[in-house]
């Protein structure tokens, strides 16, 4: 078997709301973003399938570079070789970036899947049928509605709640203070700090989340600050969470692991290269007793590329629910549930198992790229 084409389509994905995540983000403007349906295909007639950005970054962004760059790689290769094809592909993320890497490489799963008979999770050897969800916050206006929010999701059954405060250190600590006296002592907290604070301040907030028993401090620091998150880590007690944007690939997680500068590795398919890049991430960390929890994917297709890795995996804990949740979907006839135990299940079917919306994607194409 041969893979004979890789194409992006591109479609709209429309009436998004203005939102924000965090200092990194700013005030997003709602309207439109790009996605992009990447299309193995092969000599047998089957195909493999992803998605290609986000709502905060469209796949108009990065088509261009992973047909320039990546397609030739592929074009004539078996495609059941992802671990050559990846180390083939892995090289070019100078030019066509880690996203791009990350779509073909989800790809290549789905096609391997559909070729075997088997949901991707099954292909890697499952550990469960279901991973427990936490919801994820946007950058809300009050405390008052960090807690309202946070009271309507625990009583959805969801697993945990964590925050993306506004990042003003003084401010974050109040706003945790105030949700944790709303939810009670029993219930699961954790902050995302979005990279924003200085060592000072975030030493001051992690004792603060301390004293509240938060579960973890995810990103308090820069990304590429590993002198601080050492430092920050021999004076806290609580887990912190790093790696989500650390500069460089699977290899570059070695210092945090060795200097240990944090508890737990992040990534998630699109940010770290594919479902094969995660799971080296994911066995990089078993090795040495830590988590790899799972970022959110950014779209639909991609949060199922990652939930079929956590059903795989058995040092991960939790799958993110990025809120508000419908404005994150687009592009699925069926998109991913969190049932009333505040469990998530990946569909059985072959491949990534996902029912893709072919008939909206046709409706919003706006370019195809070949």
């Amino acid at each position: 078997m041969k893979i004979t084409d890789l194409t992006v389509t591109l479609f709209a994905w429309d009436d998004l709301p203005a939102r924000q995540f965090g200092r990194h983000t700013g005030r997003m403007a709602g309207g439109r973003s790009d996605l992009g349906l990447v299309t193995i295909a092969t000599d047998a007639g089957v195909e493999g399938h992803a998605f290609l950005g986000s709502s905060s970054r469209g796949a108009n962004l990065d088509a261009g570079l992973l047909i320039k760059y990546l397609k030739p790689l592929l074009i004539g290769e078996d495609p059941l070789n992802r671990e050559r094809l990846f180390q083939a592909m892995w090289p070019r993320n100078r030019n066509a970036t880690a996203r791009c890497i990350g779509a073909v490489d989800v790809a290549l799963w789905d096609l391997g899947g559909k070729i075997a008979g088997l949901p991707i999770h099954r292909m890697l050897g499952s550990v469960r049928d279901a991973v427990p969800a936490y919801a994820s916050s946007e950058v809300l206006p009050s405390k008052e509605a960090y807690a309202e929010e946070a009271l309507r999701i625990k009583a959805a059954g969801f697993h945990a709640y964590k925050m993306h405060p506004p990042t003003v250190w003084q401010t974050d600590i109040e706003i945790c203070q105030h949700v944790r006296k709303a939810v009670g002592d029993g219930y699961r907290l954790m902050l995302d700090s979005t990279w924003s604070y200085n060592y000072v301040e975030a030493l001051r907030v992690g004792r603060a989340l301390e004293a509240l028993d938060f579960y973890w401090y995810e990103d308090p620091l820069d990304a590429d600050d590993i002198t601080n998150y050492v430092k920050l880590r021999q004076k806290l007690d609580i887990p912190i969470l790093a790696t989500e944007h650390s500069p460089g690939g699977f290899q570059a997680f070695a210092p945090w692991v060795t200097l240990q500068a944090t508890d737990f590795l992040r990534g998630d398919v699109a940010v770290k290269g594919g479902i094969t890049a995660l799971l080296k991430i994911a066995h990089l960390a078993e090795a040495f007793h830590m988590n790899l929890e799972v970022h959110h994917g950014g779209n639909s297709l991609n949060n199922v590329a990652n939930l079929h890795v956590i059903q795989a995996i058995a040092n991960s804990e939790y799958f993110e629910v990025l809120l508000p949740d419908a404005t994150q979907k687009c592009g699925l006839a069926e998109d991913l549930t969190v049932d009333r135990n505040g469990m998530v299940r990946v569909p059985e079917g072959p491949g990534l198992g996902a029912k893709i919306d072919f008939e909206l994607i046709k409706k919003k194409q706006t370019a195809v790229l070949s």
